[in-house]
């Protein structure tokens, strides 16, 4: 039969890729179906600003992609295929707006003399945090790797959550940090910079600094920034799954962009074909995979089919967090950091402090565009100086905690209409972060020759999965996460149709370039072979 394939994937972001990688490197015939113009979902890079501007138009850096088990993978078949990435020993920092800053090294000794210097004793508080997360690492990093609903997994979670000491008749350390937030974690540090500079990292993680939840992930995102830096690829994000398109396609695999899936369609309990919006048919012979949140799986995709009472409830009740503003500036110049070694740090926080950072994100949760908020800044044309005309740069101001719709100012100065991020309101928020930017930066704005702005309607357009503009495709408070995710009754990546699975941001590892997800559908698919 026509259109009939072994596996048939809905949605081509880096983890559909990654799993289509896998699936044909074995031998089988996989489709691959992709609703917008080409395959990667937010790897997408454009001269949105000027031409000769190459910006990373939602996601820039891959640090849990290199560490993890696909690139070791696939590294040297991805590199043939044009990748490379350049790396900092710097890979983030914090500017405060009392002129103070600090960097982050992936040396852990330079990091405790940077600890040091900012506060007597902190040196020796950064050395106390390691120490306690060290035993649990490794196997806190292998979960990332693995189904938490599996076999495997729910043995490494006994070993994390009792204390192995007695028995196992008690819970670890590690259990109580579960519990704990980032403001808790970095208590301890005298340094009002070093608290900044490590709590603020959880906000790219959907947590917040004083979430119930937050804590374990201040220790664990230092040390997966020590271990992967702050890598870019040469030319562009879009270069990862331009390499990946390749190496599916090379191995056999087919992609087909510009065709939305409409339904999936079930027989006897297991998933035979989809329908496109245009009516075409393409059948799978074993399984379909769909790289969606539980919304748009069980509501849409399979709007016609018999669904679980208690699995059609969860997705309707799924929940998406707040919003993210990027903004995209082309420069006549580099960036003239008062501190020099910025120009060398990836992806630094720009700050009034931990206590002004958690009232933007109050501000954000009410609904209010923040009156000062607090925000990544990345140059990578220090990196990469391709990514612009000689002698010229690009930055990018990533703003998260923004309300998907606005309702209020919490600074009331601007009009924010209906919510709608209409030109005249996206121009006001942008104005209001620049200006914070040129507190830090003294060529700022000055050397602004051109811009352009992400807002969360931009995202929802461009990605359904993203729901009203939340980058981190759904909630990561603690119901939703963990073995939680995507939904309490299917805490893994098998949903209950036999041969449907589900891969993306809403499943674990969750949302960001890590390939997790990916790595742990292809792993699970291709062991039904042996």
């Amino acid at each position: 039969m026509l259109n009939k394939y072994d596996v048939i994937m809905i949605g081509c972001g880096h983890n559909a890729l990654i799993a289509a990688a896998y699936l044909t490197q074995a031998g089988r015939s996989v489709l691959m179906l992709e609703k917008n113009d080409r395959p990667g979902g937010f790897l997408r890079t454009e001269e949105l600003t000027l031409p000769g501007f190459k910006h990373d138009v939602y996601a820039a850096a891959h640090p849990l992609f290199l560490s993890g088990p696909a690139y070791a993978d696939f590294r040297e078949a991805l590199q043939a295929r044009g990748l490379r990435y350049v790396n900092t020993e710097l890979p983030t920092g914090v500017s405060m707006e009392n002129g103070e800053t600090a960097v982050f090294s992936r040396s852990s000794k330079d990091l405790a003399v940077e600890a040091e210097r900012l506060a007597p004793g902190d040196g020796a508080v950064l050395g106390r945090m390691f120490e306690a997360f060290a035993p649990y690492a490794g196997n806190v990093f292998e979960l990332f790797n693995l189904d938490l609903s599996g076999q495997q997994a729910s043995e490494i979670i006994r070993k994390l959550l009792y204390d192995q000491r007695n028995g196992g008749k008690g819970y670890s350390a590690f259990a109580a940090s579960l519990f704990s937030t980032a403001r808790n974690a970095v208590s301890d540090f005298r340094s009002p910079v070093m608290r900044a500079m490590l709590a603020s990292w959880v906000t790219h993680l959907g947590r917040t600094p004083d979430e119930v939840g937050s804590g374990i992930w201040v220790p664990l995102t230092a040390m997966a920034l020590m271990g992967g830096g702050m890598p870019i690829p040469e030319g562009g994000s879009e270069m990862l799954a331009q390499a990946l398109t390749r190496l599916v396609q090379d191995q056999g695999g087919t992609i087909v962009t510009g065709t939305r899936v409409e339904r999936i369609i079930v027989k006897n309990g297991k998933a035979v074909a989809v329908r496109t919006a245009e009516g075409d048919e393409y059948h799978a012979k074993h399984t379909v995979v769909a790289s969606t949140g539980p919304d748009q799986l069980y509501l849409s995709l399979l709007a016609d089919e018999q669904i679980s009472p208690d699995i059609r409830g969860q997705a309707k009740r799924y929940r998406y967090g707040r919003g993210c503003v990027q903004i995209h500036l082309a420069l006549s110049e580099a960036p003239k950091w008062p501190d020099p070694r910025f120009a060398r740090v990836g992806q630094p926080h720009l700050t009034d402090g931990l206590d002004g950072f958690t009232q933007a994100i109050a501000q954000g949760f009410a609904d209010l565009l923040p009156a000062k908020p607090t925000f990544t800044v990345d140059c990578s044309t220090n990196l990469d100086p391709s990514r612009a005309p000689v002698g010229k740069a690009i930055m990018r101001l990533q703003v998260l905690e923004v309300p998907c719709r606005p309702r209020g100012d919490a600074a009331g100065q601007i009009d924010v209409g209906d919510g709608t991020w209409t030109q005249e309101l996206t121009e006001r928020f942008a104005e209001r972060v620049i200006a914070i930017v040129g507190k830090h930066i003294p060529n700022i704005p000055g050397a602004i020759i051109g811009k352009s702005v992400v807002t969360p309607d931009t995202l929802a357009r461009f990605n359904p999965n993203s729901g009203p503009g939340d980058p981190y495709g759904g909630s990561r408070d603690f119901a939703q996460s963990y073995l939680f995710s995507p939904l309490p009754s299917q805490p893994g990546h098998r949903t209950e149709i036999t041969n449907l699975y589900m891969l993306g941001a809403a499943t674990w590892p969750g949302h960001g370039i890590n390939g997790g997800s990916g790595y742990i559908v292809a792993q699970q698919l291709l062991s039904l072979d042996q």
